[in-house]
């Protein structure tokens, strides 16, 4: 590699990195807010947010890999533009792959890293959540609620014990489930104990009180009574793998004996999709951000900056990937659209630094509204205007 083209691999890499680390660092600690409840709800340890928090990192890497390519080259591009850099390349008779060159590789080398993790490192580190949210609420009333403090186990159901035994004993128990809207149940217990399997709490010498929505309150005594937990340790002590959980050799050829892919195979068809074009992105983005911003341009030329441009230009093509990778579940003919897509965008990038046209958004934008004003005058209708020597 050519000294010129070491000296462009730095600067954008460096850029790179700079765009890459915060924007990471907000999204990585906004999705971990989101599940900080498996520390409130489950009594879980702080080492085991950070292990939860750490396999969250690589899905949110292969998303925003290629936004902060973008954003590197465009300002490393703009930046050399602004000093001349570039214009004294084009003075020197330097050719154009010099400065392409070392982007390509650059993106490239990401490409193949992103395909690394969102086909290895994600579905390994997905299944391991699973996994541990599923440990974590698997036997959550004999070892995990803390004696004397409410706490809530699922939406609208409440407990509190006063003191835990050996042998899965509790004492003092006090049960509130507000799950179905019908009626309200309150539980008082003064012994307790789960089951062996967890998927039942008996209660010894209690009542409990049924309230309707009309505020009538019937009040049971019991020597001993059944609380059903089957619903709430078997399905969040279970984990269920779904279609972005799997590796990618399982998606080529899935288990047809496996019961999620026997209840939803067009999530599995539009996972493996999705996996076989995202990962080439960063090198689609890195070609939209050399044909807007790969060439000398003059100070005095009215432009919109080439990195609102490109950025632009990405999250147009980011939202139509989404959104075929979406319609491929229900509707496979968007398989082709979402291979159309990046090879289209990457030869129309290609094409307009092999003749040196610039892709310009403004541009293409007026072209677009002039275009479209033409064919709505064509549809309408000609006034008749006065005729000649007339009145």
């Amino acid at each position: 590699m050519k000294l010129l083209e070491t000296y462009i691999l730095r600067r954008v890499g460096q850029m790179f990195l700079v765009a890459l680390l915060p924007v990471l660092a907000i999204i990585w600690t906004t999705q971990v807010l989101q599940r900080i409840n498996l520390v409130t709800d489950s009594g879980q340890s702080v080492g085991s947010f950070a292990k939860l928090a750490t396999l969250i990192l690589p899905s949110i890497i292969p998303v925003v890999l290629p936004f902060a390519l973008v954003i590197a080259v465009t300002q490393t591009l703009t930046t050399m533009n602004n000093d001349s850099e570039l214009a004294v390349i084009d003075a020197a008779g330097a050719r154009r792959s010099i400065i392409w060159r070392p982007i390509i590789i650059l993106a490239a080398v990401i490409s193949v890293f992103s395909f690394f993790v969102d086909n290895v490192v994600e579905p390994k580190a997905k299944t391991a959540v699973r996994q541990m949210v599923a440990a974590a609420y698997a036997d959550l009333l004999s070892t995990v609620i803390e004696e004397k403090n409410f706490r809530r186990i699922d939406t609208g159901l409440y407990v509190q014990i006063s003191e835990r035994l050996a042998g899965r004993v509790l004492k003092g128990l006090f049960v509130v489930d507000e799950r179905d809207p019908a009626f309200e149940l309150i539980y008082y217990a003064r012994e307790g104990a789960v089951d062996e399997k967890g998927t039942s709490l008996i209660m010894h010498d209690g009542e409990v009180h049924r309230k309707t929505p009309a505020g009538d309150v019937s009040v049971i005594r019991f020597d001993s009574y059944s609380f059903d937990l089957s619903d709430l340790t078997q399905n969040k002590g279970q984990s269920t793998l779904r279609a972005s959980d799997r590796e990618l050799p399982f998606l080529l050829s899935p288990d047809p004996n496996d019961k999620d892919y026997i209840s939803k195979p067009g999530n599995y068809r539009a996972e493996l999709h999705r996996r076989l074009t995202d990962w080439v992105l960063p090198l689609v983005y890195a070609l939209i951000s050399l044909a807007i911003a790969g060439d000398a341009r003059s100070h005095r030329e009215a432009r919109l900056h080439p990195m609102v441009s490109a950025l632009v230009m990405a999250f147009v093509v980011r939202w139509a990937t989404f959104y075929a990778a979406n319609q491929i579940d229900d509707k496979p003919i968007y398989i082709a659209v979402l291979y159309a897509i990046p090879i289209i965008i990457s030869i129309t990038s290609v094409a307009s630094l092999v003749l040196h046209r610039r892709i310009s958004l403004v541009g293409f934008v007026a072209i677009q509204v002039v275009a479209l004003w033409r064919k709505v005058h064509r549809l309408l209708p000609k006034s008749a205007g006065p005729s000649v020597g007339g009145r």
